[in-house]
């Protein structure tokens, strides 16, 4: 892309807990886009009283994605400029904005992903699992198919990262177990970037024990060491 065509669509990280963790360019973006396409607009409604920003703001979320994607790139091919951010973290990555991207695309319209906050990475190094080979897997689905998708890793040998609820945390350990055995390495990091930041090490076995005995609060990433 050159630097006289702008974007029609920008891809914005946000915090995914300290409101510090939001970058110099993603502030400028979000004050010069005509709209902000949001996943809850209550959530980035906040973010941007805090940032003191004021642009127009529209429902972005899994529930109507389908039905307001050709409507909104026939926008941007009339001149829009958008922005779309999630409640936490950079769009797209198990979250919202993955078929806008693709209808932008086709649409041969420019696209802009700015770096930025995202969960995974720094869990992936506070693990203390090796990390120059990974796989992302983000969310397990919640019934149907769960099962065949961690047996389909039972000989991944590349570090495993999990996005999970809290509520289903410990079910989620089990499964591991069963499947990659109790001795197999974990890391289980929840408020990332917050103040109560918390990433406990061990073995499976340990950490089931430990999430039989203690609350459960926050977003959760879970990272597995693969097959040794």
């Amino acid at each position: 892309m050159t630097e006289d065509i702008k974007p029609h669509l920008y891809l914005v990280p946000t915090p995914i807990g300290n409101l510090q963790d939001i970058t110099l360019r993603a502030i400028e973006v979000l004050r010069s886009v005509d709209v902000i396409l949001a996943e809850d607009t209550r959530t980035t409604g906040k973010l941007l009283k805090h940032l003191e920003i004021q642009r127009p703001l529209q429902s972005y979320h899994i529930f109507n994605e389908h039905k307001t994607v050709e409507k909104l790139v026939a926008r941007m091919e009339a001149g829009e400029q958008f922005a779309l951010v999630s409640d936490a973290g950079t769009p797209a990555i198990s979250d919202p904005g993955f078929l806008l991207v693709r209808a932008a695309r086709e649409a041969k319209l420019e696209v802009n992903c700015l770096p930025g906050a995202t969960a995974f990475v720094p869990a992936l190094v506070n693990s203390a699992l090796p990390n120059d080979r990974f796989v992302f897997e983000g969310f397990l689905p919640h019934k149907k198919g769960r099962k065949t998708r961690i047996e389909n890793l039972l000989e991944e040998q590349r570090t495993m990262i999990f996005y999970e609820s809290p509520h289903r945390l410990l079910k989620t350990l089990l499964q591991f177990k069963e499947a990659f055995g109790e001795d197999r390495l974990v890391c289980v990091s929840r408020e990332l970037t917050k103040m109560y930041e918390e990433n406990i090490r061990g073995t499976l076995e340990e950490l089931i024990a430990y999430y039989q005995e203690n609350t459960i609060k926050g977003e959760i990433v879970i990272t597995v060491a693969g097959k040794n």
